[in-house]
């Protein structure tokens, strides 16, 4: 399955649940010698909701979010779900491209991104290299945002893998540039910890679509364009975010499970 690009090996696990392990979430995602994607999801059974997600990153490092994940489940199981996730139960409805998701409240405090110490998370006070102070937010996994004048003319793969592993963040970091073009659109790329640059990020549209709401950047409901499509994403101070998108389903099959170690 992908959502707008991101794609995903989905295995259904809620019949009984399967063993996996880093080097084995690697092993699927490598798109050389195993499946392919960019995240691999294991939906399960859950006695919190009606299912629940498990969402391994390429490098096989398990994370507690993935938004363009959360819009293909309800697809994947036919029907409106609650979905527990690390990140907390989450709401997805189908919609008629694909879902429409209640990511939950965003986090602005320092050591719930996490930083490393104590700072202003509305607008950093460092930087790296020539890119303006950026912003931080949790939806769920951590998230920096840079605004940019032009998305073009940056080099996002080095800066993004610069920045991911900086000793800021304890936990690493999502990176995020952004550019403005309207109070409500933006341009936005994303280079997802653990997996490099993605053809789209939900939890990076969120993030940057509430850093830019705070700012006074955009107002809501604020349109997020990605490599691989558009993102509608919709926040109030003191609210839940509301993200809506296409999920597509690509195909289905079988492979040896002992194949993957």
């Amino acid at each position: 399955m992908h959502g707008l690009g991101n794609d995903f090996v989905v295995i259904d696990a809620r019949d009984g649940a399967v063993g996996m392990t880093q080097a084995r979430a690697r092993a699927i995602a490598d798109r050389h010698t195993g499946i392919g994607c960019d995240q691999l999801i294991i939906i399960g059974a859950s006695d919190k909701a009606d299912v629940s997600m498990q969402i391994f990153n390429a490098d096989g490092s398990e994370v507690a979010a993935c938004g363009n994940a959360t819009r293909c489940i309800p697809l994947f199981v036919g029907r409106d779900v609650t979905i527990e996730t690390k990140a907390g139960l989450l709401d997805a409805r189908l919609t008629d491209t694909g879902a429409s998701v209640d990511m939950g409240a965003p986090r602005f405090e320092w050591d719930a991104i996490p930083l490393a110490y104590a700072m202003d998370t509305l607008s950093l006070p460092t930087s790296w290299e020539d890119l303006p102070a950026p912003a931080c937010v949790n939806v769920g996994n951590p998230h920096v945002v840079f605004f940019v004048a032009d998305l073009d003319a940056l080099e996002g793969a080095r800066l993004g893998a610069l920045i991911e592993n900086d000793p800021l963040f304890p936990e690493r970091v999502n990176v995020n540039f952004a550019q403005i073009t309207s109070e409500s659109t933006l341009r936005l790329i994303v280079w997802e910890r653990g997996a490099g640059l993605t053809q789209a990020c939900g939890t990076g549209a969120c993030a940057t679509a509430v850093a830019a709401i705070r700012r006074g950047l955009c107002k809501g409901p604020v349109t997020v364009s990605l490599p691989g499509g558009d993102l509608i994403i919709n926040w109030q101070q003191g609210g839940h975010i509301q993200m809506t998108g296409p999920a597509t389903f690509v195909f289905k099959g079988e492979a040896d499970w002992n194949s993957f170690g």
